[in-house]
């Protein structure tokens, strides 16, 4: 399908900056989910083509295409865009990240630990009580009364 050179850049651009394209299984759409002055068709067609050349991964969900720019991909567009090598997609970038330590985590969360059990319930619960003594009887006895005597 013909694509014009405008809108093949427009598409490609957006893949190599974010890493990822998405777009409605609807071919008459006027335009793209993520690209408003794109017709649908145009990125679905481009993308499909990008796929069997094995430059984009695509995954097919809820009658939406999702396309995940490949490391193959990534070097084609770099040559076909005339970019350096120092520029990746978003996907691909390495976040630093601050060393957090519990105390940070638990100041964030309210005061509560989420990691035991005990964030989770009601502040006059008592751990081991002294009245608590659970009973876990068989489950052929689960029916029987008080007073009735075990099966035998």
């Amino acid at each position: 399908m013909y694509i014009p050179t405008p809108n093949r850049l427009a598409i490609l651009r957006y893949l190599f900056n974010e890493g990822v394209l998405l777009a409605k299984k609807d071919f008459y759409a006027k335009d793209n989910i993520v690209l408003p002055e794109i017709p649908n068709i145009h990125v679905i067609k481009l993308m499909q083509s990008f796929t069997t050349r094995k430059f984009v991964t695509e995954t097919f969900n809820w009658q939406s295409y999702y396309w995940c720019l490949t490391p193959e991909g990534v070097t084609y567009l770099r040559e076909y865009l005339h970019l350096d090598e120092t520029v990746v997609p978003q996907t691909m970038r390495v976040t630093k990240q601050t060393a957090s330590g519990e105390g940070e985590r638990y100041e964030r969360r309210g005061g509560r630990n989420f990691g035991e059990r005990d964030g989770y319930r009601r502040d006059g619960y008592k751990k081991d009580g002294e009245n608590f003594r659970p009973n876990f009887r068989g489950g052929d006895d689960r029916f029987r009364r008080e007073g009735d005597a075990p099966r035998q």
